[in-house]
C-alpha cells in the first residue's frame, strides 16, 4: 500500500482558500497526480485542502471523503512568553532545546507545555482515525506494527495541512511530532509518500521513500511558495522571524 499525504496548495487564510499562485499549484499537482492510479481519496474539511484536491478529483470525476481529523490540527498549548493560547510549532531554536524530552517519542506529550493544554486529546483524535482509515484498507495497528489482514499495492491519497501532517508521521513511525514540526516543513502542494513494507507475511511497517515532494512544481519552473517557513538569516526582515 502507498499512502500520499499532500499538504494545500500556496492559501489564503483569510478566506480559507488558495491564492493564485495556490490554484496553479493545484494544477501542476493535478498533472502528477493522474499518473499515480489512485484508489481512494480523503480531504480534509478546510477549504485550502478542498480547494486543492479539486482539480484531481473533477479531472478523474471521483468524490474525496471528508475526515475532520485531517482538519489542520487544533490542539492548542499556552505560549510562555505572552500567557496566548497557541498552536505547538514555531517555537524558537532555544525553547526546544530547554527540554530534551521534546523530542522523546513518548515524553513529549506528558511535558508540562504540551499537558495543559488540549494536544493530548487532539493527538488521540487524529492517530484513531488514521488507524480506522487504514484498517479499512487492510493494515491493523498493532504497537509498533501493523497486521496485515488484505494485503494490497493501493495508493491513497490525504490532503490536508502540514501541522497534521507531522501528526500522521509522527503515529506511523514513532518519532515526536515535536522533532517534526520544529526540523521539516512541507510546503505547500507538497506530497510525502509512505510505502508498506512486508518482509515477514502478516507484518507490514510504512517506510517514507519522499517527503514534501514538490518536483511537479520544479519541472514547470514554479517557484516553492514561503509559507511555514521562517527568516533564512536574522538580518533579512522581508522574511517572516
Amino acid at each position: 500500500m502507498k499512502l500520499l499525504i499532500i499538504r494545500h496548495g500556496d492559501p489564503d487564510y483569510s478566506i480559507d482558500s488558495l491564492t493564485e499562485k495556490g490554484w496553479k499549484e493545484a494544477e501542476l499537482l493535478k498533472k502528477r497526480l493522474l499518473k499515480l492510479d489512485i484508489s481512494a481519496f480523503y480531504v480534509s474539511p478546510l477549504g485550502r485542502a478542498q480547494a486543492t484536491a479539486k482539480p484531481t478529483l473533477e479531472a478523474l470525476n471521483k468524490t474525496a471523503s471528508v475526515c475532520d481529523w485531517l482538519r489542520e490540527f487544533d490542539g492548542v498549548v499556552t505560549d510562555p512568553e505572552t500567557g496566548e493560547k497557541t498552536y505547538p510549532w514555531d517555537r524558537y531554536p532555544r525553547f526546544m532545546c530547554e527540554n530534551e524530552d521534546y523530542y522523546d517519542k513518548d515524553k513529549w506529550i506528558d511535558t508540562p507545555f504540551i499537558s495543559e493544554g488540549t494536544v493530548k486529546e487532539k493527538y488521540k483524535a487524529v492517530c484513531d482515525g488514521l488507524d480506522e482509515l487504514l484498517a479499512r484498507h487492510g493494515y491493523v495497528h498493532n504497537g509498533k506494527i501493523f497486521n496485515v489482514e488484505k494485503e494490497n499495492t493501493d495508493t491513497v491519497a490525504l490532503f490536508c495541512h502540514f501541522g497534521v501532517e507531522c501528526v500522521l508521521l509522527s503515529h506511523l513511525l514513532k518519532i515526536s511530532p515535536m522533532a517534526l514540526w520544529q526540523g521539516f516543513v512541507a510546503l505547500p502542494s507538497s506530497v510525502t509518500t509512505l510505502n508498506t513494507e512486508e518482509r515477514e507475511q502478516g507484518v507490514a511497517y510504512f517506510r517514507c521513500s519522499g517527503f514534501g515532494d514538490i518536483s511537479h512544481l520544479y519541472a514547470a519552473d514554479e517557484p516553492a511558495s514561503f509559507q511555514a517557513r521562517f527568516c533564512e538569516t536574522y538580518s533579512n526582515f522581508e522574511e517572516r522571524h
